[in-house]
């Protein structure tokens, strides 16, 4: 990875206990899990986060009220292996509907054992977002970033999900 790439990417992984379609299912399918609940662009508690299961599907919050905030779409969709979505939240953590102007967040899912996987976040192309895009590096890096979401997920495996 060159120096330009490495400064306009983020990556973490994690390990978790549990065999590779398990570790995809669960992170695709109870994604609204282990998103933090304060991570919201509605105006109205989330009731839901919804992760369609396709490319061309989108990963959207639906409030108590009926409103929704698509904030990503799914760009490749490869089951148990890797998935990639759009992050379609900009410098001022609003919704940006440029799709030029949006980064991508890759997750692929390596089986280190019959029940044991490594899923290894990359969210790369961060200054698509224009100016301003090293807030959104800084906020998805951060302990309050992809960090979180990570070890929410893997605590749900404590939970034998």
């Amino acid at each position: 990875m060159s120096d330009q790439s490495a400064a306009t990417s983020v990556r973490h992984s994690v390990v978790v206990d549990a065999p590779i379609d398990k570790a995809f299912r669960v992170f695709t399918e109870d994604f609204g899990r282990f998103k933090p609940p304060e991570h919201n662009l509605l105006g109205a508690e989330i009731a839901e986060t919804v992760f369609e299961p396709r490319v061309g599907g989108h990963l959207y919050d639906r409030g108590i009220d009926g409103s929704e905030c698509r904030w990503a779409r799914v760009l490749a969709y490869e089951p148990p292996h890797r998935v990639v979505i759009s992050w379609d939240i900009g410098p001022t953590w609003q919704i940006e509907t440029d799709p030029e102007k949006t980064s991508e967040v890759e997750v692929r899912f390596i089986a280190e054992g019959v029940e044991r996987t490594r899923v290894e976040l990359e969210h790369r192309h961060l200054d698509r977002h224009g100016e301003g895009w090293q807030g959104v590096r800084e906020g998805v890096d951060s302990d309050q970033g992809w960090p979180l979401y990570l070890q929410g997920f893997s605590a749900l495996f404590a939970e034998d999900v």
